[in-house]
């Protein structure tokens, strides 16, 4: 395994021009001022909807591949199986991990970077010095991650969102719902802090996620993130398949919730709890019983459920 954070990553000679701009650089305020976006795909991901924010970019604006990361050093693959395929007789082809870097123009034109791909297992702390590497040499000023986690909310309402960054200029507008709480670490949030702790401004947002979806795919979630992400950078992002996608996915729900009464009326008081919730604190608008804030406890155990779920779905080995 690479023992040093320069090896874990390749750098490809797409990655030129932008290497080649920065270390022209003299002054900080001459620096390009990139955007890098992260969706590292892992447990902190209900209903894959910061993964699938991130295909959609890479299917939707120009691309190319200027980093890759040595996923066989930071993946584990027996917590999370590789697909093979098989056919008859013989394997025909291994879907080995990725961990990628690209850079992207958004509709504008404007440069930006995404990390897209499986979230390390191992290595974090030189996964981390060897983005903030890359961060220092591409010229990147602000680092945005998106994310997803499951909530006590209604598919029937927006999907709303909580913003954390290292500095709260960065996401003024966004409440703050709740205390100190203690949470199950991951790669986003280490890496949020190690770059705020060197300066480098670093930000996210994650959707809430329905509980009762947060194993499925609901592309609303990925909507409101880029609609987030454009609202925190500036950047001109394509939107509107996933509006369609948003659209379909609201009707196949409520085609399925509505065979069950009491998946309706779970809905039904999620909906009166949401609606109790918004009328007192007008602008406000993340969710817990009562109408009330969940308390950190509430929000802790509702992670460690959630991340105990992903949990037991994993194939294990022998």
């Amino acid at each position: 395994m690479a023992q040093r954070p320069e090896e874990l990553v390749e750098l490809l000679p797409e990655a030129a021009p932008f290497l080649e701009r920065e270390a022209a650089v003299g002054q900080p305020g001459e620096r390009r001022g990139l955007v890098l976006v992260h969706d590292l795909a892992g447990d902190f991901d209900a209903a894959h909807a910061g993964a699938l924010a991130g295909a959609h970019l890479l299917a939707g604006l120009p691309h190319q591949v200027i980093a890759r990361f040595d996923a066989d050093s930071l993946v584990d693959y027996r917590a999370r199986r590789p697909r093979m395929t098989f056919s008859g007789d013989r394997y025909e082809s291994f879907a080995a991990p990725e961990i990628l870097l690209y850079a992207l123009e958004d509709d504008a034109g404007e440069p930006f970077l995404l990390l897209h791909g499986a979230e390390p297992d191992y290595a974090w702390e030189r996964f981390v010095a060897a983005v903030h590497t890359l961060v220092e040499r591409l010229g990147v000023t602000s680092v945005v991650s998106l994310q997803a986690i499951p909530m006590p909310v209604p598919h029937t309402r927006p999907v709303t969102v909580t913003a954390h960054a290292t500095r709260r200029q960065l996401i003024e507008p966004y409440p703050v719902y709740w205390g100190e709480m203690r949470i199950p670490g991951n790669i986003s949030a280490l890496l949020e802090l190690r770059l705020g702790e060197a300066g480098i401004d670093a930000l996210g947002v994650a959707a809430h996620v329905p509980h009762y979806l947060s194993q499925a795919t609901y592309p609303a979630a990925s909507l409101t993130l880029i609609e987030h992400l454009e609202r925190l950078t500036r950047l001109h992002l394509p939107t509107e398949e996933l509006r369609e996608a948003a659209e379909i996915n609201r009707t196949e729900i409520d085609e399925q919730i509505g065979q069950s009464k009491d998946n309706t009326a779970v809905v039904a008081a999620l909906e009166q709890q949401y609606d109790n919730f918004t009328a007192a604190r007008e602008g406000t608008d993340l969710l817990g019983s009562a109408g009330e804030v969940p308390s950190a406890e509430e929000i802790g155990a509702e992670f460690e459920r959630f991340l105990a779920d992903q949990d037991r779905k994993r194939p294990r080995g022998e």
